[in-house]
Parts: structure tokens; sequence; C-alpha cells
């Protein structure tokens, strides 16, 4: 999972789209980079980190020019770490562009393969290049139906073509000459919204990165749509027909803030509506329901309030520590709870607990918590998943483990309460995460369900295995 940001006419356009990217920083903390036109030139600004720790004043000031765009980034494709930072900028046919990405290529590897058995050279091994190495094949699409503004026509066919070549999840922002580009997979599975600001214009993976610059959400950008900006005003094109959507339901599980608006709702509203509905379909007996924060936080507000039981802070976060559940490596992942969370043992000892938490992944991280909460002195621990049991890996940007990983594929319900420790175990229904959704059938609940909306094929697996 990525983070983007990008900002259209404004003299602040770096410090922005910094703000920005900070807002989103829960989508990604292994790199950060900022991209900036100038007038002349694309200026970038790509390092290893946090955008806080990584990003410097002296960045800023260097990032000159009224548009940018920026990324934060953990790995989905690709190697880790600076080498495949984002924005991606390099010389194609038409000039030089910058790239940022959210989602996931599905058939990467084989366009990869043809692109090089034409001469075409790659600088990094994530997927994000293809939308500039595409390019250079110099061919053309205006599909039937669609016009193309003549101050576009130099650039949008092409990029009409590249996006027919692509397959998979892809919210995209780019930069060319005084342009700046964004456009979304016509299945929609990642989010991408557009803010405005005066006579500013602000685009952003989630909503609440606009109200860090103080500027107020406008609308989605809609699934397949190609949105262009520049001096002469805002065009829209939609070039590919697309029946279904696909939106990605672990948004609202776990990944986007609760404070932002995607997908055409709230998500601190479905979040909720998950507990309440998963205390719908539990019955267990106990004095207290406690949250793993943060995730766990709003979807045990709804469950508790179902339930007219108290609602207290068993677990305290350490907020200078990062999610445990984007870090690249189990190892890090393990360290990661012991040094973020904590036993409250004010509400713990001589409980029976019901503990809530977004999902139930590898069952690593939960056989650590109930560790904790154990030696807290809790008496009964329930715990309670206020989502499906996950099955399936995510091909469309989300890194979870492959199909063996999962620990829902290696157990059944018994053997997994017996792992995490336990004294009950209950996820929520696959019937009852759709139904706290408007539109069930707008959405990808692929991990759940393991119905994919876009054929994945034996090399992309492989390429999820490596």
């Amino acid at each position: 999972m990525c983070g983007i940001a990008g900002v259209f006419n404004s003299p602040y356009a770096s410090q922005y789209a910094f703000l920005q990217i900070y807002s989103l920083q829960h989508r990604g903390q292994e790199s950060v980079g900022i991209s900036s036109w100038d007038g002349e030139d694309i200026r970038t600004v790509k390092k290893s980190g946090r955008v806080l720790e990584a990003i410097k004043q002296e960045d800023l000031n260097f990032l000159k020019g009224n548009n940018a765009i920026a990324h934060v980034r953990y790995s989905t494709a690709g190697d880790s770490g600076a080498a495949n930072a984002q924005p991606i900028v390099k010389e194609t046919v038409v000039g030089k562009i910058a790239v940022v990405h959210n989602g996931n290529i599905v058939n990467y590897v084989s366009l990869r393969r043809e692109l090089e058995s034409k001469g075409v050279g790659f600088d990094y091994s994530s997927d994000t290049e293809l939308f500039l190495n595409l390019f250079n094949l110099g061919e053309f699409l205006i599909p039937e139906g669609v016009n193309v503004h003549p101050r576009d026509v130099d650039f949008i066919p092409r990029l009409m073509y590249v996006l027919s070549r692509v397959e998979g999840a892809y919210s995209f922002l780019m930069l060319y000459k005084d342009k700046l580009i964004a456009g979304r997979d016509p299945y929609g599975f990642r989010p991408l919204s557009i803010g405005r600001k005066g006579k500013t214009l602000l685009f952003a993976s989630e909503s609440c990165a606009f109200e860090t610059v103080e500027a107020e959400f406008w609308r989605e950008v809609k699934p397949g749509e190609i949105v262009i900006i520049d001096e002469a005003g805002i065009r829209s094109y939609f070039p590919f027909k697309q029946e279904r959507r696909a939106y990605c339901i672990f948004e609202f599980v776990y990944f986007s803030r609760p404070d932002s608006f995607i997908f055409g709702d709230w998500a601190y509203n479905v979040r909720k509506e998950l507990g309440r509905q998963l205390a719908r379909e539990d019955d267990v007996e106990a004095d207290v329901v406690i949250p793993v924060p943060d995730s766990g936080v709003v979807p045990a507000l709804g469950y508790a309030q179902e339930r007219a039981l108290p609602l207290e802070m068993g677990l305290i976060r350490n907020h200078y520590v990062g999610r445990s559940f984007i870090e690249p490596t189990q190892e890090l992942r393990n360290l990661r709870v012991l040094m973020k969370l904590s036993p409250n043992r004010a509400v713990l000892e001589g409980k029976r607990i019901v503990v809530i938490d977004d999902s139930l992944v590898r069952g690593t991280t939960s056989k650590r918590i109930v560790a904790m909460l154990r030696r807290a002195g809790a008496k009964e621990i329930h715990m309670r998943i206020a989502s499906p049991p996950v099955i399936g890996p995510c091909y469309y940007g989300i890194d979870t483990p492959t199909r063996e990983e999962l620990i829902a594929n290696q157990m059944d319900l018994e053997d997994i309460r017996k792992f995490i420790g336990v004294d009950s175990l209950r996820y929520l229904s696959l019937e009852g995460l759709r139904s706290c959704v408007a539109n069930r059938n707008d959405f990808c609940d692929a991990c759940f369900s393991n119905d994919y909306p876009i054929d994945v094929d034996k090399v992309a697996i492989e390429r999820k295995r490596d």
C-alpha cells in the first residue's frame, strides 16, 4: 500500500505536498518522495524513512514551482527501500514525466518482458516504471466516442494506450510540463480524491490529507477517469468502459484513516458498523470491551455500544512507533508489537474481556497481545475480529502474505484459538461484512472470499511469493 498526493497552482506546492503526504504516513513508511515542476524542469527529492525525519527544509526550498506530486511507500511489488522510492522520473518520447502510483499491476512481468525484448530498458524493479516505459513504444489510442482537447493531443492518446495495456489496480498522479494528470483504474480498487483551496487543486489517496492544508474535499476521481489540469482548466476523459466496480473493502477494514471519505462513505461510519454487526453475531458474556489500538478502536466502539458494555483502553499505544502490519519482515513486525503496545492493568485484572481487532492475518501479533493481557491479569480473553478470516492474498496493492502463510488457511477456528491463546474466538461473517457497505457488489473482498475481479496469472502469483 502507498499514499499519493498532488498540488496544482500554488506557490507553496512542495510544502502542501509535504503536509499532505505526512497525513498519509499510515499508508507507507519505507520511503518518501516529492517532485515539483519549476517552469522548465522537474525537480525531485527521494529518501528512505518517514516524512518528518527524511524531508528537510532545504529539500522543500529546492523543490520550487507551483505544481508538485508526492508519495509514501511500502513495497508490494519490487524491492523495498530507497531504490524504488517514488516519484519515478524518466525521459520518454513525449518528454520528461514524473509519476507516483498506488496499486499493483498484475501483468507486470509479461509487459516487462515484452518491453525488454523491444529494447526498452528498466532502471527499477517497481511496477510503477511501466507507466513511463510504455510511452516509449510510441503507440496511440483514442477509443471510439472520446474527443481529445487540442491541448492534450500530444499526450492523452499515448496515455490512453499505456492504460489499455496495464491490468490491475492503479491510482496515479503525473507531472508533465505544466500539467498535472490523475488517473484511476476502471475498477476503482484504490481511492483517489480531489480537494480545493481557492484556485489551488489538490489530490490525495484519502480526504484526510486535505484537512492538513485547510483545503476542502471536492469529489473523488471516478473509476476509469483521467483528469488533466493546466492553465486552461480541468478536463476529464473516460476512455474505457467497465461495468463492474471493485473498491477494496480492506481500506474500510484497516488501511484508511477513520476520518477519510472514500468510496462514497466515511471510513469511520463503516468501521463502526463493522463492530456493531460483530456484536449482533455474538453473545459471549464479558465485563469490558478492549480495542487493539489504533485500527481496533472504532469497531470496538460500535461493538460496545451495540452490546451495552463498557469500553476501556486495556492496551496503551506508544504513538512514536509505526504500524506493525506494514513492516516488511515478520521479525520487525514482532519487535514492533512489543514496542508499540503496553497492557493497562488498571482495567484488566480479574476481568472477562472482549478484545476487538480489525483483522487476523498471520496470528503472530495477536498471540503476543494475548500473552501481554494474560500477564496483566485478565481473567478471560475473548478475541473478536471485525472482519472475516483472511484466506486469499491481495494482488491489487496490499501486502497480505502468500496463501500458505495465512493462518486461516493453515488451521481451523479451534486451532487458531489455541494458537493465539484465547478462551474464545469469533470473526465477523462474510455476509455481515458485506452488509456494512452500501452497494456491496461494488467491492472487492477477494482476501475474504477468493472472488478475484481480475484474473491473476501464474507469473504474478510467483512474483508475490518472491
